[in-house]
């Protein structure tokens, strides 16, 4: 268990919606490129983190920390995967 891990993770969450949108689909995979190293039990803490409670915190967030999303078009996404 690494706490660090945790911290960056939660940081991510946060500040990176493209993250935030694959990790609540694919935890563990959203994790890898990131290398974030969870445990199970971390993984499934974090992925229960209700979105509406994130969704409250990235709103009060300034811009100027968290990362400009733009969204891919659906051939784009499916090609991503």
């Amino acid at each position: 268990m690494s706490q660090r891990a945790v911290e960056r993770t939660l940081g991510k969450l946060v500040t990176d919606e493209a993250f935030q949108e694959e990790f609540f689909m694919h935890p563990k995979t959203a994790c890898v490129p990131a290398g974030l190293d969870l445990t199970p039990e971390e993984l499934d803490a974090l992925s229960r983190i209700p979105r509406s409670a994130l969704a409250t915190l990235c709103a009060c967030l300034d811009d100027r920390i968290c990362r400009l999303h733009i969204a891919l078009d659906p051939a784009q996404e499916e090609h991503r995967r």
